[in-house]
């Protein structure tokens, strides 16, 4: 098309604006024209400060209108998938432990006979790559552990799974994080990317992560070679369901999810009887007064414009009523979007504890344990504002300007590790009827139980088409023909 040929697109929707009921199957690939349109010069997807544009060139936009059409025409029957969900969702596993798991996958993943498979990797870790031509090389990942959660949520296929914790401990076991679906979804994709294989050209990675919920998983495959047993991929891209709307996708630019660290600090005291304190230290009141004025780090310390959250999530002082102990452990969480931030509550946690032991003569130096660290995930501008174009031109309800989450993961490390772009998005579980009750006003979208709780169960339609759509669309947006 000539140069300033007008592109007229679809108007970008918010997850939460009024969401239209989804089908099982894809939205049309356009949702038809704004009122509005401007003149803008042929090329690539334009971006304004980072952020994607409405705006794109005729050439690209009729490139992800194919791609749209071809996974509409291709759709698989997820009829069977849907079981293998139900199959996962009922037999979890805790974080390096994902034996059963990890099997499930291989036999899968072998059974269409396309990817060369590379299991054991960082544990329980797998890969399958498809070489598929020239091209850009494609990483689309899924995590696949379960958290030690009862399960409540009283469906036919729920889990009644216990196992053993890093600790020896008896626990139940629960998907109650989405995970199930995640693998659900990437296996599904893979199986509709080898069908289409026509369509595009490149290589294509698989990867299923163990040990994401304690934050190790990503770099533990990473430690044991991953990139020596694949190809090092051009591009890194996952996604993770959440408590929104099913059927709908999220993506923003920059930082999508925070980063977290967790800490146990030990702080000593002098024990003895309690009716003779005079003759002790008292942890636990040295512990209480640390909790308190750690709530003073974020409201007198940090940039009101910045976003950091500090939690004490458990503080444990002695095992019985008259005794006072000689110790206390203070567990801490902490959430941060930038580096310098995170390094300046480490740095006031540590004047705050020291100071308060030094006031209340403690008798020996407090000790201080990281237990995990989770990195910001931050999506690439470039990969962000081409994939917003693809996914706007495909579903009926999406939001390329979503919310940023506090809520912290371990993809972005297969990325940085390797110094490589990456892009995270979100795709929704709740039923579209709860949820659009909850949006007028009948009841609270805070109410409705999200990832991490004993009644997370995403609906498995129409939130697993998304999420297989999401998958197949984002690797077809950079394996071009």
């Amino acid at each position: 098309m000539p140069h300033g040929y007008t592109v007229i697109h679809p108007h970008c929707s918010r997850l939460g604006d009024a969401p239209r009921r989804m089908s099982q199957t894809p939205a049309p690939p356009l949702r038809g024209p704004t009122p509005s349109s401007r003149t803008i010069p042929s090329g690539d997807v334009q971006a304004v400060d980072g952020m994607p544009s409405c705006h794109l060139s005729y050439p690209y936009l009729k490139m992800v209108n194919k791609f749209s059409e071809v996974l509409r025409d291709s759709a698989l029957d997820l009829a069977p998938y849907e079981d293998l969900y139900r199959w996962f969702h009922a037999h979890p596993e805790l974080s390096c432990q994902e034996l059963k798991t990890s099997e499930k996958i291989a036999e899968h993943l072998s059974q269409l006979d396309a990817f060369e498979i590379h299991t054991k990797i960082g544990g329980h870790g797998l890969t399958g790559v498809l070489r598929n031509g020239p091209g850009k090389t494609i990483l689309l990942r899924a995590d696949m552990d379960a958290l030690p959660v009862k399960e409540l949520t009283g469906l036919p296929y729920a889990s009644t799974v216990t196992m053993q914790d890093a600790t020896g401990l008896e626990r139940p076991v629960m998907h109650a994080c989405g995970h199930d679906m995640h693998v659900t979804c990437l296996l599904a994709a893979a199986e509709t990317l080898v069908k289409i294989r026509d369509s595009w050209s490149g290589t294509l990675i698989v990867l299923f992560q163990p040990d994401e919920e304690r934050g190790g998983g990503a770099q533990a495959m990473v430690d044991d070679g991953l990139y020596s047993k694949v190809p090092i991929p051009d591009i890194v891209l996952g996604q993770h369901v959440m408590r929104l709307r099913a059927g709908s996708v999220g993506l923003r630019p920059s930082t999508i999810m925070a980063a977290a660290d967790s800490m146990r600090v030990t702080v000593f005291g002098r024990g003895g009887h309690g009716s003779l304190p005079h003759q002790t230290v008292d942890p636990a009141l040295l512990a209480a007064h640390i909790v308190v004025r750690l709530q003073s780090i974020v409201s007198r310390e940090v940039d009101p414009s910045d976003l950091a959250v500090v939690t004490v999530g458990s503080l444990q002082a002695g095992q019985t009523e008259n005794i006072i102990a000689d110790r206390a452990e203070i567990g801490l969480d902490f959430r941060t979007v930038k580096l310098e931030t995170r390094e300046q509550i480490i740095s006031a946690i540590k004047r705050i504890v020291e100071a308060e032991c030094m006031a209340s003569g403690s008798p020996k130096p407090p000790i201080f344990a990281p237990t995990r660290r989770f990195p910001p995930t931050n999506n690439d501008n470039d990969l962000t504002s081409k994939l917003a174009t693809s996914f706007e031109s495909h579903f009926e309800n999406f939001d390329g300007d979503t919310p940023r989450t506090n809520v912290s993961e371990d993809f972005s490390t297969l990325a940085t590790c390797k110094d490589l772009p990456s892009c995270f998005w979100f795709i929704g579980g709740i039923d579209p009827e709860i949820w659009d009750k909850a949006q007028r006003g009948d009841s609270d979208t805070e109410e409705i139980a999200g990832n991490h709780s004993a009644l997370f169960a995403p609906v498995i339609q129409p939130t697993m088409r998304a999420g297989v759509d999401a998958l197949c669309l984002g690797a077809l947006t950079f394996l071009r023909e």
